[in-house]
């Protein structure tokens, strides 16, 4: 195996080249300290690297003599910088003070939760409170409490995702299919006069699709009081789709079914757009009613002095209405480029 160790004349004549080789400039400089000082490749750093396999006599000297090399250098380098400045800062990486700033990203909240901070404000303006619950719930509180009837298909496993699967009628413990059960859980422990607002996430079992996905956000409402009327039910929706539509909105409320509410009315807007025949179409944002007695009683509301109304909404759908997003599903892909409209 050679010998590693540089004899004197080698060290001589790198000497001679350290005093020599050129630095007019700040590229030369830049070259010259990598050539001999690099830590990776610097041919005085490959010099030190060897003192330690040098004769323990003979360490001491080489030792010196390496030293005094790497002292030459850096006064060249000192002499040169004073002279011609630093190495210019695109070659050293030292960031160009110079240059006009980059003007740093916008984020901007996703257009689910603007949507849903919009209808809370609208809300808050007519009394509304928020109030909040679980995601986990118990049949109690999803379905018995809200009237819904033991073999009613939303029971059904299909449509539910539970957590601890039903043991029997009336168990289990699964995702909340509808923000509905924090309607239980308020009146439970809170008297009359009630008027709240519920935002939350919900969960389905259902075909993803441009129109459903098995997550999604409902928006509910709930007043109990004394003399609340089916006609004070309809004035607040109509408020609400003239301050979350315009003033020249059009909506319809049509007879439906829903096991905690009678009467019960779903309700449509009128969509204007005119590459259909009729120059727009009727789209469904909610469903209401009067708050069915078997639910008062359920939670012990005295359903001879007190009424209710409940509505609930999908907030995905306010969202699209707003935007004019067809597919429900690029809400939930996090792509940065469909977000970043929203900023």
């Amino acid at each position: 195996m050679p010998d590693p160790i540089a004899p004197k004349d080698q060290l001589d004549l790198l000497a001679q080249e350290i005093q020599s080789d050129p630095l007019e400039t700040a590229a030369d400089l830049d070259a010259y300290r990598i050539r001999y000082l690099s830590r990776k490749q610097g041919r005085i750093t490959e010099l030190l690297k060897q003192i330690p396999a040098v004769d323990p006599s003979d360490r001491k000297a080489f030792g010196a003599a390496v030293n005094g090399l790497k002292s030459l250098a850096e006064e060249r380098i000192a002499e040169a910088e004073a002279r011609i400045g630093p190495v210019d800062d695109a070659a050293s990486g030292a960031p160009d003070l110079t240059l006009p700033g980059r003007r740093p990203v916008r984020g901007s909240l996703h257009p689910i939760t603007q949507a849903r901070r919009e209808i809370e404000r609208v809300f808050a303006g007519f009394g509304f409170t928020i109030a909040e619950g679980p995601e986990i719930e118990d049949d109690w509180h999803n379905f018995t409490a809200l009237n819904f009837p033991p073999d009613h298909p939303a029971r059904d496993m299909q449509d539910t995702f539970f957590v601890e699967p039903p043991s029997g009628p009336g168990t289990g413990i699964f995702l909340r299919t509808h923000t509905s059960p924090v309607q239980i859980r308020v009146m439970e422990g809170t008297p009359p006069p009630i008027r709240v607002i519920i935002p939350g996430r919900v969960y389905r079992n259902e075909a993803i699709s441009y129109k459903s996905f098995c997550l999604f956000h409902q928006m509910e409402g709930l007043v109990v009081a004394e003399g609340v009327s089916m006609a004070e039910l309809k004035q607040v929706l109509h408020a609400f789709a003239v301050e979350m539509f315009g003033t020249d909105v059009r909506m319809r409320f049509r007879p439906s079914f829903f096991p905690f509410t009678e009467p019960s009315a779903e309700v449509d807007i009128w969509w204007k757009d005119e590459r259909l025949p009729d120059g727009g179409r009727w789209l469904e944002i909610l469903g209401c009613g009067m708050v069915d007695p078997a639910v008062l009683e359920a939670v012990g509301i005295d359903s001879e002095r007190y009424t209710g109304y409940a509505f609930g909404m999908g907030i995905e759908r306010i969202a699209m209405l707003r935007h004019g997003i067809t597919d429900i599903r690029v809400l939930y892909e996090n792509d940065a480029r469909f977000l970043e409209q929203f900023a």
